[in-house]
């Protein structure tokens, strides 16, 4: 499938007033108590306080993962949790955005990473993967590397720490502290994109 026809929007059925322009929310991480709170699922951790905010729930199972949706000021913002471990969430992001054939400006991927010390966000427009299996694999299915990202620091593994186990294990009690206010501000900054353009977004929390 081109690029040009997978985020085609349906222009008719827009300007006939039919079609109602939809952003999505994706948080990253992995399926399972066993990876509740750990450091891969920050991605996961903003999508639920979201929730928690808009009171809604995230518990429809469809596009290979959990979705709800919920009206941010004048915008449906579609929420999902991919649910296809880590590795797969392109397989995800792929369905969801070639249902609602979102154009890549429209899709927020929230995530992990190691090179940003606990409690730091970073918003931006596009990039590489950066290692991040999860983003390699959207990039993959999506088919570009224009899309907009929330990057939520977890910090590098200790001396002799492998990063699988450091990915995967919880955070200190100091780094949770900092980790669950880089939290409240990325689901901050997804409010925010009910009503404004990204761009405006990252001016506001790239601080």
């Amino acid at each position: 499938m081109q690029l040009r026809s997978l985020f085609k929007r349906k222009s008719k059925l827009r300007d006939e007033g039919a079609y109602e322009p939809v952003k999505l929310v994706v948080g990253l991480g992995n399926p399972g108590k066993k990876y509740d709170r750990t450091r891969h699922n920050v991605g996961f951790d903003v999508v639920d306080r979201c929730a928690d905010e808009l009171n809604i729930s995230i518990d429809q199972s469809k596009f290979k993962g959990l979705i709800t949706e919920a009206r941010i000021g004048s915008e449906k913002v579609m929420f999902l949790k991919p649910m296809t471990y880590m590795n797969l969430s392109g397989e995800a992001i792929g369905e969801i955005t070639r249902y609602y054939q979102l154009a890549p400006d429209d899709v927020l991927v929230i995530y992990d990473d190691l090179d940003l010390p606990p409690g730091k966000i970073r918003l931006r427009q596009k990039g590489g993967h950066g290692g991040h299996n999860g983003i390699r694999s959207t990039i993959q299915h999506l088919g570009t590397e224009s899309f907009n990202r929330i990057r939520i620091g977890i910090g590098r593994p200790a001396p002799g720490e492998s990063v699988t186990n450091h990915v995967l294990g919880s955070f200190s009690p100091d780094e949770r502290t900092a980790v669950n206010e880089a939290v409240q501000q990325a689901a901050d900054a997804v409010q925010a994109w009910g009503g404004q353009s990204f761009k405006q977004v990252m001016n506001d929390y790239n601080s």
